[in-house]
């Protein structure tokens, strides 16, 4: 049986493991280092032994190191015998090319350092190792040099990876790989991406024709045993993994996280932002390198153009903005000024999380909530990068959601408690690129080629069934499909189960292998009389919208009357608020291990506040959470109100309340906090229930907290029937009706499309316009049934990726089996809203209240009505 382990034995000595070393080596690492790190006393002995590692280590504990040393010191070894061939002895994948770059440069140190060391030792190399990069940016002649010299360790990412498999020339250069390096393995095993990493490895041991070692690094991921199992693939599919030693020594960093409350009261938004700059402003000045991170773009951009503003003239060169819609040479330059140590203070929103190099760090700030615990672990770990120095973080809170978030992340952090992963399972669009791939290497019996697939983890439990229904569609068994231009891309002989290379495909591979999509723009047409284009939007928002939405662009508010092609079809409205947030494709949603701490958090805050009072409360989150005075009083204060006003909402207990807004619509507040994933489909899968049960259009709106259903103003839902009228067993079901049809489907139909070669991005060396492939997508998502290949994975993708339809599904099973409270919060007067549903409502109309001041008065207004119901029902007591 395969065993996945972690390892638990005391680690070796620094002399045992410099006397598994050659001399230079060893020699070589005492000068530089002197002393070995946790991980590297455990990892370099297992990988000498050929033993496939994950390392589990947080930033700075020199994993990278612990994974290239023994693997360097093995090839100076044959390159001193003169045994060192022309071949790929080590691959190392990282999710990017940035990363890929710094670990160029970094293996140069050793590389010439041990060589150095060696001639000083009187010993001269017959052969040095040599490394090179092979990405998408890397220039044709390196390309043509690396066939006729290549390297002897290769940095590259999952998709040349996928496509050099391929490449009839360098594909025999990598016969003999004998070790295998994944970089930021928590970037990929939760994603596509990882996927095609996933099935790419098994291509390659199966070329090389026995298993290599597999090394895995990482600083945050969870469940580790799940990830190993993705790294090493299956034995024995799907029972019996490959061995794997899991070493996880999170412990050795120190870090000093804390989240602070910019204002006594969070309620005063306006003088919350006010004082979150000039705290910015403290925090940069009282230290000597400050990196910012914010959630999104836009807010990155605003944050740095605020805070140069605050720190003045003298800090215009040393203020600097960085993310991926920025062009390379400026993002480049920022990361080159940092790492030399010309900046103080530079504003991200998540291009610098992972582990480029860009030298000292001071202090991590992130403004607002990171959403998720691995993420604020990952952006914190970022300052104090090394293995002796202390992760600095602060947290800068804005609302009460912030607050709560941080309070419980900050926590999670100390105790090293970390959200889990969930790993993709049987991406038929990934199994169709690979299938491509494959058929252009040989002719494949059909029963070997699925045995390999189900070696990789994300293929393990595929059916033969759903891989024969692949190998039709690529082998053009769908007759009707050549009539609308979509042909065959390998030949299969289903008689004989076989299949093979159909001529021409080599053209067309390399140019559309990928996995991450390219987005469309949509225009804006409003209907007047002319016409007039209004401007754009992007397709993450367009996804989300339905005809009778309403969204702000331009500073003015539109109603859609219909989408068709790339044109949003539009009327002005004054007197309707918006349903979609602008915000709203960028947001990180809330996981769902983080959303049961919060309701963890909740419950216990409710309790002592109900059992003790509130400044025991306070006391409380003051010992347990790392928050000040202001924080932990805002959030006790916050859940008091609710307590008074509503009913608390926990991971045990939901809660809806009926309001009727001030332009007399009916809106249905779930307050549901399982995050934005989870609410997605239950928002969906509701309205979808409302809409038959009232036979009206019912709009929604998503919130990590929470999600809205919005009626016309005459009808009244039965919410406690509302509240169970979903079944566990039948939400999947409900999901793909309610989304067959919309614009969301239409898109993530056409990015599963492009995948799985049905859309071409390139043909002939031209290639083909976002806009003609929505088109064509369009067309064939009509045509084609629910059980084709693309389109069940486009559903799967949907249901399990975009949304989280299993956890869904366990809130809804509780739910019935009564282990979830459900409460309707009744109400004489309908016009008032509990704290915790204006926080939902408000991100829900987050355009219509699109500044600050009109923010703070709406939820002024709000709290207001609440008093003057309080005092209301205190004197109708007395």
């Amino acid at each position: 049986m395969g065993r996945i382990v972690k390892v638990s034995e005391k680690p070796p000595s620094d002399e045992e493991i410099y006397r598994l070393l050659a001399p230079y080596t060893a020699e070589w690492f005492r000068r530089r280092f002197g002393k070995f790190t946790l991980p590297q006393l455990y990892a370099i002995p297992r990988i000498k032994q050929g033993k496939n590692v994950l390392i589990f280590s947080p930033t700075g504990t020199g994993k990278t190191l612990a994974a290239f040393l023994a693997i360097l010191d093995e090839l100076f070894r044959l390159g001193e015998k003169g045994r060192l061939l022309d071949q790929v002895y080590c691959v190392y994948v990282s999710p990017l090319r940035a990363l890929i770059n710094d670990i160029r440069k970094n293996l140069l140190e050793p590389l010439e350092g041990i060589r150095k060391v060696a001639e000083g030792l009187g010993i001269r190399f017959k052969q040095v190792p040599r490394v090179f990069v092979r990405h998408g940016d890397t220039p044709q002649s390196e390309r043509q040099r690396m066939l006729r010299e290549p390297p002897h360790i290769l940095c590259t990412t999952p998709e040349t990876l996928t496509i050099v498999l391929s490449a009839p020339k360098f594909r025999q250069h990598l016969a003999g790989v004998r070790w295998v390096i994944v970089d930021e393995v928590h970037e990929l095993a939760g994603n596509k991406r990882g996927a095609l990493l996933s099935l790419a490895l098994e291509r390659l041991a199966h070329l090389a024709g026995r298993d290599f070692v597999r090394i895995g690094l990482s600083a945050t991921q969870a469940p580790v045993e799940e990830i190993a199992k993705w790294l090493v693939g299956f034995e024995s599919p799907p029972d019996v993994p490959r061995d794997c030693e899991i070493i996880e020594v999170p412990a050795i960093k120190k870090f000093d996280v804390r989240v602070v409350c910019p204002v006594p009261d969070l309620r005063d938004k306006l003088k919350a932002n006010e004082a979150m700059y000039k705290l910015l402003k403290k925090l940069v000045l009282s230290h000597r390198t400050t990196l910012i991170f914010c959630n999104t773009r836009a807010g990155a951009e605003h944050v740095s153009y605020k805070l140069s503003k605050e720190l003045g003239e003298e800090f215009k060169n040393l203020i600097g903005t960085h993310h991926s819609s920025l062009g390379r040479e400026i993002r480049l330059s920022v990361e080159d000024r940092l790492k030399r140590g010309e900046m103080r203070v530079v504003v991200t929103s998540t291009s610098l999380e992972l582990g480029i190099d860009i030298g000292w760090i001071d202090l991590c700030v992130q403004v607002g909530s990171p959403k998720q615990i691995n993420k604020g672990l990952q952006r914190i770990g970022r300052s104090g990068h090394a293995l002796d120095k202390v992760s600095k973080g602060v947290f800068i809170a804005l609302d009460e959601d912030d607050l709560e978030e941080c309070a419980v992340i900050a926590r999670c952090i100390y105790e090293r408690k970390l959200d889990r992963i969930k790993i993709p399972r049987n991406c038929l669009d990934i199994l169709a690129q690979h299938l491509i791939g494959m058929s252009m290497e040989k002719k494949w019996s059909v029963y070997e080629a699925y045995a390999l697939v189900r070696r990789s983890y994300t293929f393990a439990n595929l059916s033969f069934e759903d891989f024969l229904d692949v190998l039709r569609y690529l082998g053009g068994h769908y007759a009707d499909l050549e009539y609308r231009g979509v042909y065959r891309k390998l030949w299969f002989d289903e008689k004989d189960m076989v299949f093979g290379r159909k001529r021409g495909i080599r053209a067309i591979y390399a140019p559309n292998v990928g996995v991450i999509p390219e987005e469309a723009d949509y225009w804006v047409l409003e209907h007047r009389s002319p016409p007039r284009i209004v401007g754009k939007l992007s397709e993450p928002f367009v996804e989300r919208l339905v005809p009778g939405d309403v969204f702000v662009l331009a500073g003015r508010k539109f109603k859609v009357l219909a989408i068709r092609g790339d044109v949003v079809h539009v009327r002005e409205t004054k007197d309707e608020n918006p349903t979609v947030p602008s915000w709203i494709g960028e947001m990180l949603p809330r996981t769902w291990d983080l959303s049961i701490e919060i309701g963890k958090f909740r419950e216990e805050v409710e309790r002592l506040i109900r059992e003790r009072g509130k400044e025991a409360a306070v006391k409380w989150v003051l010992e347990r959470y790392p928050v000040d005075r202001w924080g932990a009083e805002n959030l006790v204060r916050w859940i008091s109100d609710q307590m008074r006003f509503g009913v608390v909402a926990t991971h045990r207990r939901v809660v809806l309340e009926p309001w009727i807004s001030e332009t007399g619509a009916y809106y249905v507040v779930f307050l549901y906090p399982f995050g934005r994933k989870v609410n997605d489909a239950l928002a969906r899968a509701y309205a979808y229930k409302a809409g038959e049960m009232t036979g009206s259009i019912v709009r929604i709106g998503v919130d990590d907290n929470g999600f809205i259903l919005v009626f016309p103003g005459d009808v009244r839902p039965d919410l406690k029937k509302l509240a169970y009228s979903l079944r566990p067993e039948e939400l999947r079901d409900v999901l793909m009706r309610a989304l067959k049809g919309t614009e969301l489907f239409a898109n993530r139909f056409r990015h599963v499309a492009t995948r799985a070669f049905m859309l071409l991005r390139f043909y002939k060396g031209r290639k083909i316009s976002i806009e003609r492939r929505q088109l064509r997508a369009k067309i064939l998502v009509q045509l084609l049934p629910d059980n084709f290949p693309v389109m069940r994975e486009t559903y799967r993708e949907l249901l399990e990726d975009y949304m989280d339809v299993e956890h869904a599904e366990e809130v809804i099973r509780k739910i019935h089996s009564g282990e979830i409270q459900v409460v309707v919060l009744e109400k004489q007067d309908l016009s008032w809203l509990s704290p915790f549903a204006q926080q939902v409502v408000v991100n829900a109309q987050a355009d219509v209240l699109a500044t600050l001041e009109l923010k703070e008065a709406w939820l002024k207004r709000m709290y207001e009505r609440l008093l003057r119901l309080h005092a209301t029902e205190s004197r109708g007591s007395q």
